[in-house]
């Protein structure tokens, strides 16, 4: 049996109220939500976090590749995935490739993940906005999902996978050249047409290859980022079957992470013995069937998407633009951090993007960052990053640079040992307080002369 084996949904702190955008751009807007990721957050930290979440789940799996998509890469040329398989401290054995640029990228990812014989992480991340007032601004959400995909002798699987169809065409839809921020839509009636067509005929496929009747689907998930076009196919194919909430009002579109976000929001809740479809429309239909078993109905989501979903906070629209980069602000005049040094980081992996301190063998002594080897007797690697603590003290530095001014540093004791003076993100000033329980995030310091320099910080501890 080969299937699902965990999953897990990311979703940032901050949420945008659509209500507010037309008081300052003169238009757009709407009813509802969207997430939004913070200014130290992009596709390669939610794609960490949603990982983490995924593998938290699942202790027992360990994937032999791991593949991730996007449509906002932070890096060209350079693997994405390589920084998310460190975060994760995965073996270096354990291939890390990209399936970057398009939305589609995401769900074949995962149909190829079905398909193979191996263990894989399938991860996907998005950040989708447009230009202010506009639709895609309103409408689109930031956020990442993990999905664990392997066979029984993996792991005991959640959704077992029965079949998949897609149907391809080429016509213009969506596109955007590279570098532009704000995508363009060819006019909605063809491309409604040409999806419904699409998905109508991925639909038939799937279910012959399958072996399934239209009435046997339980619960269903359309998605894509042609809304109009989602709503007819959903109507067409839903039958006597319940159709997934897409969390449009709430959370957004979230690009290439949707499709893994919805199902792991529908296997959150799905009881056992249910075929699920998910079908995601992008430049074609993909559409793919599971039947849940006995063993979803011991499983224990890490952080369920409805929690995710019910949590956040708010975000301003003016705050917004600046962190999307749409709004250029007066920053801190102090100076600007320097470039990461390849070599030094390189020297620094286990501590820089797994967040391994060190344990005297002696004492018992916890060092964060690590001790050096041969100081204080033998050392033994201690991950920290599940870990959480304390906030012992904090200071709020309004000199500091950050792209989002002030800084909020505390000392945090950490359950079991350890103390470590780090930043504290997804924070107001005035919301935090001592002996307040944080935990650990993985995050965007700086980027300078096109690098990126990864660390974590810690946040509050939530729900």
């Amino acid at each position: 049996m080969r299937g699902i084996l965990s999953h897990a949904g990311y979703l940032p702190y901050r949420r945008l109220d659509r209500a507010g955008i037309a008081a300052v751009a003169g238009t757009g807007g709407g009813r509802g939500t969207r997430t939004a990721s913070s200014y130290d957050e992009d596709t390669t930290t939610m794609g960490v976090e949603a990982a983490r979440l995924a593998l938290r789940a699942a202790p027992g799996f360990s994937p032999a590749a791991l593949v991730f998509s996007t449509t906002r890469p932070a890096y060209a040329d350079k693997t994405n995935a390589t920084a998310i398989h460190a975060a994760l401290r995965l073996d270096p054995g354990v291939v890390a490739a990209d399936q970057c640029g398009a939305v589609r990228s995401a769900v074949v990812s995962l149909r190829g993940a079905l398909l193979s014989s191996e263990a894989v992480l399938v991860v996907a991340a998005d950040e989708r906005t447009g230009l202010p007032g506009g639709p895609d601004e309103a409408g689109g959400g930031d956020g990442a999902s993990a999905l664990a995909v392997g066979d029984d002798t993996d792991g005991p699987v959640l959704a077992e996978f029965l079949g998949s169809a897609s149907a391809t065409e080429e016509f213009l839809d969506r596109w955007r050249a590279p570098g532009e921020q704000r995508p363009r839509v060819w006019e909605e009636r063809f491309g409604e047409g040409r999806y419904t067509a699409l998905g109508e005929q991925a639909w038939e496929a799937a279910l012959k290859r399958s072996g399934l009747e239209a009435g046997d689907v339980a619960h269903l998930i359309v998605t894509g980022t042609h809304t109009r076009a989602v709503a007819t196919v959903a109507r067409r194919l839903a039958g006597a079957a319940a159709v997934a909430d897409e969390l449009l009002t709430s959370v957004g579109q979230t690009g290439a992470a949707h499709p893994g976000l919805l199902f792991a929001s529908v296997l959150d809740t799905a009881p056992p013995n249910r075929v699920i479809a998910l079908v995601s429309l992008a430049d074609g239909a993909d559409v793919c069937f599971f039947r849940t078993t006995e063993a979803l109905a011991s499983f224990v989501p890490a952080r369920p998407v409805a929690t995710q979903v019910a949590g956040g906070g708010p975000l301003s629209y003016g705050k917004f633009l600046a962190w999307k980069g749409l709004l250029t602000v007066e920053p801190p005049r102090r100076p600007e951090p320097a470039r990461v040094s390849a070599s030094a980081a390189a020297r620094r992996t286990p501590w820089k993007f797994g967040f391994v301190g060190s344990r005297s063998s002696d004492t018992g002594d916890i060092a964060l960052p690590p001790a050096v080897a041969g100081a204080g007797g033998p050392l033994e690697d201690l991950p920290m990053a599940d870990t959480q603590g304390r906030v012992a003290t904090f200071t709020v530095d309004r000199l500091a640079y950050s792209p989002s001014p002030p800084v909020v540093f505390a000392v945090v004791d950490f359950d079991g040992g350890g103390r470590l003076p780090v930043e504290l993100t997804d924070v107001d000033p005035d919301g935090i307080a001592i002996g307040d329980r944080v935990e650990m995030t993985f995050r965007r310091l700086s980027s300078a002369d096109g690098i990126h320099n990864y660390f974590w910080k810690a946040r509050p501890v939530r729900g």
